[in-house]
């Protein structure tokens, strides 16, 4: 039997492949001759989708900064009146990049629109999309849409932006941007990416998915995974209208591209309800990235409303945002205290001597999103600390009161006030710490570049009502406990 490339077929296909190569010439000859080489360009864009663009020249090599980011967040007309608050909080006017999208133009008090606020867009009318298909959720198909509109509105309007990152979030979303670039600038920005935050209530990402990032607490696109989610989304929306939910909707959009989630525990949708002090003073060993639902539960500082809350995080945020919430444990051995500080907005006594991976659960201040029956547990995605009123374990608990730069100009002096008396007698063996009004700690004003170890710190002093802590890097053989 002749073997299928034996030197005859070869030639006669050889033969064959000349010509076809001739005749694709003479085509391609011909139809530039009839579109000059810039008008040959011009007619390929005008007869390709819009989206179709090739990313923005960059310097691969620069690091990621906040000119990389567009935010595109999410709203109603209605709802902004009484959430702008939380989005100017971290808005940088002039310097953030991105846009709010309303449902409809904005009215009465909104305007003059203030420079205070993202710019805002009205959403794509979806009439006839919607007529076509029936969503079973119309709203969601909006949400969702807006992703292929704000890559449109960067691509068409602003080719000469250097984009990298797309970040999503909601009109109540509170972004930590500083940390945000820090977390992407270790990624590649030329893959594909999808890094978002699951819920903390379990039931939660078991009804919609645990490989979606839930979109009040932001999720964020690699400009690559921007493009393709944005050139398949029309088609996506047609294939998935029975669904429900936007956050779910974009993760099978996403799925359906051959990307899953990088899930990232900064990032915080806040399924809870009630007083979240005890999870924001045991935070992950991550950067924050956001919080979410601000407006469901308790302020997170107490005589204050959730707005004023917000801003007094920002406060420290503004200081040193890579330590925010980080927690630093510490004891006091002569009388078997412990001082645990999540940065920027808490800080515990216990009068005991406890170690690390204990201190490091979040006491259950908080109650689950859904009303759940006690032999239901587990209800959170972390392991947590039941309150107790056993001296022992029960910590007194400070608030953050402001930030300054310390006398020493390499440092920074945050101060922390006593909420309310603990109203216990002393853990046994140990002196009651009622009489500490105060806790002032004291941290590099560098900027933490690592955070692959938590910081360790000495109590300087406590007298006269008052504790003083300083902050240091842990030394190589040093135990938390």
């Amino acid at each position: 039997m002749g073997s299928p490339f034996s030197s005859n077929k070869f030639a006669g296909g050889g033969k064959l492949l000349l010509i076809l190569g001739f005749i694709s010439y003479l085509t391609f000859f011909t139809f530039q001759n009839h579109y000059p080489p810039s008008d040959f360009i011009t007619y390929l864009k005008k007869t390709s989708s819009s989206l179709i663009l090739s990313p923005p020249a960059i310097n691969d090599n620069s690091r990621t900064n906040l000119s990389h980011l567009v935010f595109g967040l999410l709203g109603s007309e209605k709802a902004w009146h009484n959430r702008k608050s939380y989005i100017e909080s971290w808005w940088r006017p002039n310097t953030t990049k991105g846009f709010l999208y309303l449902d409809k133009p904005p009215t009465g008090n909104l305007l003059p629109w203030p420079e205070t606020s993202p710019p805002y867009r009205i959403s794509d009318d979806l009439t006839e999309f919607l007529k076509q298909n029936k969503p079973k959720a119309p709203i969601m198909i909006r949400m969702v849409h807006a992703i292929m509109e704000i890559f449109k509105e960067i691509n068409e309007k602003n080719n000469n932006l250097d984009i990298r990152w797309f970040v999503m979030g909601d009109d109540d979303s509170v972004f930590f941007v500083d940390n945000i670039v820090d977390v992407l600038a270790e990624y590649d920005h030329t893959k594909y990416y999808y890094i978002g935050g699951q819920s903390e209530f379990v039931l939660s990402n078991y009804w919609f998915s645990f490989q979606q990032g839930f979109g009040g607490a932001g999720f964020m696109l690699s400009y690559r995974l921007a493009k393709a989610l944005a050139m398949g989304m029309e088609n996506c929306l047609r294939r998935y209208a029975y669904l429900r939910s936007a956050d779910y909707i974009t993760m099978v959009c996403i799925s359906d591209i051959g990307v899953n989630l990088s899930p990232h525990k900064g990032i915080h949708q806040i399924d809870l309800h009630g007083d979240i002090s005890g999870l924001l003073s045991s935070h992950p060993k991550s950067p924050l990235i956001s919080l979410h639902h601000l407006d469901k539960m308790k302020p997170i500082f107490p005589n204050m409303d959730s707005f004023e809350s917000t801003r007094h995080l920002m406060k420290a945020a503004a200081a040193d945002q890579a330590r925010m919430l980080q927690q630093t444990i510490c004891h006091h051995r002569q009388s078997n205290w412990t001082f645990s500080v999540s940065w920027g907005y808490s800080a515990h006594i216990y009068e005991r001597v406890m170690p690390r991976n204990y201190l490091q659960k979040p006491i259950e201040t908080f109650k689950p999103w859904v009303g759940t029956p006690e032999t239901h547990r587990p209800f959170y995605m972390f392991n947590t600390r039941l309150p107790s009123d056993d001296p022992c374990e029960k910590p007194h608990v400070f608030f953050f009161k402001g930030v300054e730069k310390a006398s020493s100009s390499s440092e920074i002096l945050t101060t922390y006030s006593r909420a309310a008396p603990r109203g216990l007698g002393p853990c046994s063996d140990s002196p009651n710490a009622e009489f500490v009004s105060e806790i002032r700690v004291f941290s590099p004003a560098t900027k933490r570049e690592q955070m692959d170890r938590c910081e360790c710190c000495d109590i300087v002093g406590v007298d006269g009502g008052k504790a003083e802590l300083r902050f240091r890097e842990c030394l190589d053989d040093e135990i938390i406990a």
